[in-house]
């Protein structure tokens, strides 16, 4: 007898604003039993000595440390550009927007 009623499904059915058969609530009100069942017993796998974790193995930091290294001067990034105004990137107007 599952724990899940054939009432039960045609309430959510009805929610969920689906069109359930006779059929159909006799079929989810067992597969939906299964599923709480099956939710069950993870759960009481679950222990108190247990911690949580996010991850099966251990994860270390991959990432190298920040450099301050120098860069580009304002005139070597223009030097490549196609076009260049009052010290910055020309490009064209999109869309048709006023300047």
């Amino acid at each position: 007898m599952p724990s899940i009623s054939r009432d039960e499904v045609a309430h959510l059915a009805r929610l969920a604003r689906l069109a359930v058969t006779e059929a159909e609530l006799d079929k989810f009100a067992g597969q939906l039993d299964q599923i709480v069942g099956a939710v069950a017993a993870v759960g009481a796998v679950a222990d108190q000595d247990v911690p949580p974790t996010s991850h099966a193995v251990p994860l270390t930091n991959v990432f190298r440390a920040d450099q301050v290294r120098p860069g580009l001067t304002q005139a070597q990034a223009l030097a490549a550009a196609p076009a260049a105004e009052d010290g910055r990137f020309r490009v064209p107007r999109i869309l048709g927007e006023e300047a």
